[in-house]
């Protein structure tokens, strides 16, 4: 299946990238504050994570996901004494919000708050002093706010503190080329109604062992049947024509087999040619090369990004790959 010729690129590894010291990756999210007893319980049964039993203090990862267990949003969970901020890190917050509130009763004691901006802070480069444990977040002291692990999570009218103000933010390209690099998924390209976090590396976001949810059937078949048709990609091409790796655009192998599509793509300076992130299919997975659009298309590389968590065993111990 080994595309022809031998795509390698001359250019330097751009994997090897890393950000410029003492700056900060900034991105734009959606806050959504739920209150009441029930809350846990509400979004333990509406999204992928454990979180009926999560404590005060505790952080954790989840998705937002339609009862076919598709991805609508990629979110974090703060867990405090009388609720949880739902923080929606890459989505829609609107679409989000509108689903958690159709499935509300009037015996459900919560109350959904709206959708307000916020800004999640990340500093790159060397730790964070005042950084917190994995998993657990603080309140910021002297400014509204939130410390998660070494990121800070602020409301986004909120004046930055001074450690975090001065750190440069990534230029859009940076923030872009950052993200792809880990293999984080984004909408639409990533996040839509057509995938499962499973086929993008979000396993550690999701529970199969916490009981009824939406979407559980789904995942849980996909887990245990060897289901999983696709999977996330980095790839990296050089010497490209105008368009001939654009969002979309199919991938194949050397004897034109329908091996994937191109979900996110991103020129880099100079001549450092062009990255991107891919869904590949099942049979192709161990391929390290292949070729994007029609014949003779544009020699990939391929490799596993940096945040890829593998989907659950199969049967027998197989991948569910």
């Amino acid at each position: 299946m080994a595309p022809s010729p031998d795509p390698t690129p001359a250019a330097a590894d751009p994997w090897q990238w890393t950000p410029p010291e003492g700056s900060r990756w900034s991105r734009p999210v959606g806050l959504l504050r739920l209150d009441g007893p029930d809350t846990l319980r509400v979004l333990h049964g509406q999204t992928s994570q454990a979180l009926e039993g999560a404590r005060p203090g505790q952080w954790l990862g989840t998705c937002c996901i339609s009862p076919t267990a598709r991805l609508r949003a990629v979110a974090e969970v703060l867990v405090d004494d009388a609720g949880a901020w739902l923080v929606i890190v890459d989505g829609d917050p609107g679409a989000v919000r509108t689903a958690l509130d159709r499935v509300l009763f009037p015996a459900d004691k919560v109350r959904l708050g709206p959708v307000t901006a916020a800004v999640l802070h990340q500093p790159l480069g060397a730790p964070e002093p005042e950084a917190l444990p994995a998993g657990t977040w603080a309140p910021l002291e002297g400014s509204p706010g939130w410390r998660l692990g070494e990121a800070l999570l602020l409301p986004a009218d909120a004046p930055l503190p001074p450690a975090l103000a001065a750190r440069r933010p990534l230029e859009p390209l940076e923030a872009e080329r950052w993200r792809l690099q880990q293999g984080l998924p984004a909408a639409p390209g990533e996040i839509n109604e057509e995938i499962n976090p499973f086929e993008l590396g979000l396993a550690g976001r999701v529970s199969l062992s916490k009981g009824c949810y939406v979407g559980q059937e789904t995942l849980a078949k996909l887990a245990t049947y060897d289901g999983v048709k696709q999977q996330l990609r980095r790839w990296w091409a050089t010497a490209v024509p105008d368009g001939a790796v654009a969002v979309s655009t199919p991938l194949q192998d050397g004897a034109g087999g329908r091996a994937g599509v191109i979900t996110s793509s991103l020129e880099l300076p100079g001549d450092g040619g062009w990255i991107g992130l891919a869904l590949v299919r099942k049979a192709w997975l161990p391929e390290s090369q292949l070729l994007a659009g029609a014949a003779p298309g544009v020699p990939l590389c391929l490799s596993l990004p940096e945040a890829f968590q593998p989907p659950p065993l199969g049967p027998g111990g197989k991948a569910a790959s």
